[in-house]
Formats: structure tokens, sequence, C-alpha cells
């Protein structure tokens, strides 16, 4: 919730306030002594700030809280939609490039300026090239802070997987795609398909088709891994991540990791724990056997929950 705003579990806000009560409050303070407080309201919106100051949105927050979540929604970066591989990756671009996120957002102004235009009944043809002119000069910059995240991101990504049983895999190539043809212009190809860009009122090519391809061959890889290698192989994606997260801006993540136990089977599951305990950050886990929680070694504290009471 502090992290990013939401739960995990519902964009909606009233199943996290008590019932009865207008408001939830949540405070946080990190092991420097920096304070995080949010409240979420049922009909004033919401209060973020950092060290007291309101803060206008999450970006100094997220830096400060890099959560990644291991649950069944991981599953996504496999059998889901480009928009979740694209989140990932721009997540891990976000924590180690400081002007990625301006750049983003710029980009999302210009295409959300151009599809306005797109649905109009009559094009503004001059308007339509100012926008398309500022949506290349910044989709170029996204695109290269996304190639050089994902270049450092790949290899590691093989050695991690390795290193957590994935010999026995068939071999995975991952692939980035920019979101439009790499041999190719983006405003020219914003030219070229302008006519199918009009009959649908929305921009085909462009940073917000980007996507991380996961193949064996030339199928999809979630086609060909059982569950057990699936789940293998998005722990991989997010332990990576957190390494060069380490290694790139000297921070740790806060993995919060849901039932592990499931569809892992001892060996696999004593490897992922490994590696995560491995990145000397703080983990939260759930699970409904307390021996199939963590591993040997690592400070660690039990909290037990029944019927909404917390225990120690």
């Amino acid at each position: 919730m502090l992290a990013t705003g939401r739960s995990f579990r519902s964009v909606k806000i009233d199943p996290l306030i008590q019932k009865g009560a207008e408001q939830s409050v949540l405070y946080l303070e990190l092991a420097d002594g920096q304070h995080i407080g949010l409240s979420r309201s049922r009909r004033k919106g919401h209060t973020l700030k950092l060290q007291g100051l309101k803060q206008n949105n999450w970006e100094e927050v997220a830096r400060l809280l890099p959560v990644q979540v291991l649950d069944s929604t991981a599953f996504l970066l496999l059998e889901g939609s480009p928009r979740a591989r694209r989140q990932f990756l721009d997540w891990g671009v976000f924590h180690v490039e400081p002007s990625f996120v301006a750049n983003w957002r710029a980009s999302r102004k210009c295409l959300a300026n151009r599809n306005l235009l797109l649905k109009r009944s009559s094009l503004d043809e001059q308007q339509l090239s100012a926008w398309d002119t500022e949506l290349c000069s910044y989709a170029n910059l996204v695109d290269f802070a996304r190639r050089e995240y994902f270049e450092s991101f790949a290899p590691m990504l093989q050695k991690t997987l390795r290193s957590l049983g994935g010999r026995a895999m068939p071999d995975l190539a991952f692939t980035y795609y920019r979101g439009w043809g790499e041999d190719e212009e983006l405003e020219q190809v914003l030219t070229n398909t302008l006519q199918a860009d009009l009959k649908y009122g929305v921009s085909q090519h462009g940073p917000q088709r980007a996507d991380v391809r996961i193949k064996i061959d030339r199928s999809n890889a979630v086609e060909l891994l059982s569950r057990g290698q699936q789940k293998l192989v998005v722990c991989a994606m997010k332990i990576a991540q957190g390494i060069l997260l380490s290694e790139a801006a000297g921070s740790r993540c806060i993995f919060l990791v849901d039932d592990l136990p499931a569809e892992l089977d001892k060996e696999n599951r004593t490897a992922v724990f490994s590696a995560i305990q491995d990145l000397g950050g703080q983990v939260f886990l759930t699970s409904v056997d307390r021996q199939d929680c963590w591993g040997e070694g690592g400070k660690t504290a039990t909290f037990h929950v029944e019927h909404g009471t917390i225990s120690t």
C-alpha cells in the first residue's frame, strides 16, 4: 500500500477501511529513521506524507520502498498481456535510471493527445504532426533506458535461473521488443500506419506497445513449461531485478511472498528461499505451514493472524 498506493488484492478503497470507520491510516518508519504515512478516505481521496511533507505523487516513496511481490499474480509475467511484462520492466528501469519516469510521463502525455486527435471526426494534421514529433523524441529516450536496463537484466536472469535449478528446462530466450520495428524510425512508422490508427482511434505503435518476449524456439514459453517451471522462471525474474537494484542503486528489495510452496518441491523452494535471503533485504512471507515458510538461517519473527487479530 505504501509503495504503490493500492493493495495487491484490490484497487477498491472500501475493503481497506475498517467497517464503521471513515479512513484507514498506515505509518512506517524506515531503518534510517525516515517516516512515511498514508491515509485513505472513503470520500476525500488520499494523503501521502514523507517526513511530514505532503507528496503529490508516489515517486519519492516508491524509490524508498522497492517492493517485489511473489504470489499467484506473478504468473502474469508469462501468461498475461504485454502490459504486465512492460510494467515489470519499467519497475526495474525506474529504480536504476532517475530520468526515466519524467520521459515516460511525457511520452504518455503525447500519446494521450495523439489518441484524442485520432478520435476526432476531422483530423488536424498540423497538431498531429506536432505531437508525433514530441512523441518520437520521448519514445526514443524511453526505449533507450529500457534497452540499456534489459541488456543487464537478461544475462542476470539467465544466471539466476540456472542457480535455481533451471538447467533442466528447455532453452529460454528473453528478448526486448520496443513497440515498433528495430530497423524503423518511429516517425516513419506513425506516418505509414496513420490510416490504421484513424480506423481504431488509437496509436498502434510506440513505447506503449513494448514487451519482454519469453520463448522456447518459436513458441511462447508458457505453452511448454510446467506450472512448477513457470514459477521458477517468475521467481528468477523477480530475484534478478533485486540483484540489479543492489548493484546499480545500492538498495535492497522488500520481498512480499505468498504461499511459495505451491507448485514448488522442497529442493526448488529451498533454492528460491536461499536466493532471496542472499539479497539481504526484508522479507514478509505468508504460509499455512510454518515449516514450509523459510529456510535455515537469518533472523526471523512469526506473526499469527486469526479472526483479524495479529499476535507474535
